[in-house]
């Protein structure tokens, strides 16, 4: 089992920032792929950002040099740094946990709204 919590998000005016935090109730290096997700009202999930236990990074290309996706490892978290923000990346923001056994563990969610 995987427990994930996040938390950093609220309100921001367009051109913010905000950075998201995930906890992991486990070693973030047994975790085979760690990545957010999105869900705006009305609209699917999709994939934000995610990285693998080695360190590679991925980004969908309407966040790529806007968001960040890091790690702390001595404190099990994953971050996502997100500047530029627009009114359309308004959403519930997910954390998720890939195992390698294909199991997949998500956090309850965080609202971001970016408005002014």
């Amino acid at each position: 089992q995987v427990q994930l919590v996040e938390s950093g998000g609220g309100l921001v005016q367009p051109g913010g920032s905000l950075k998201l935090s995930c906890a992991v109730s486990r070693n973030i290096y047994s975790i085979y792929l760690m990545g957010w997700y999105r869900r705006a009202p009305g609209k699917q999930r999709e994939l934000v950002a995610t990285m693998t236990s080695g360190g590679a990074t991925n980004y969908a290309d309407f966040v790529k040099g806007r968001f960040t996706i890091s790690r702390d490892s001595a404190k099990n978290t994953v971050f996502l740094q997100m500047n530029s923000l627009k009114p359309e990346d308004t959403s519930v923001y997910y954390c998720n946990a890939l195992r390698i056994n294909n199991s997949a563990y998500w956090g309850q969610g965080t609202q971001v709204t970016v408005s002014s």
